[in-house]
């Protein structure tokens, strides 16, 4: 009994780190196409570096944003 336990356990740990994985992927994914597609004129990279906080709070809130609609597809 104790055995399945720790197998489920690990079974859903597992399958939780990878959906962890892929929402950080997307989420890396959206910014990266935002930054080249839709703000030619402005690179994130540039202004984090410049210090622009404006930029990181923009950038962290499409991760979140971007994070959320992943866990939310994968709950189905």
């Amino acid at each position: 009994m104790e055995w399945d336990f720790l197998l489920a356990t690990l079974m859903n740990l597992s399958v939780n780190l990878v959906y962890t994985l892929v929402a950080l992927f997307v989420g890396v994914k959206a910014l990266l196409l935002i930054d080249d597609k839709l703000m030619k004129t402005i690179s994130f990279e540039e202004e984090l570096k410049n210090g622009n906080i404006a930029v990181a709070i923009f950038a962290s809130s499409i991760l979140i944003f971007v994070a959320l609609i992943v866990t939310f597809g994968f709950k189905g």
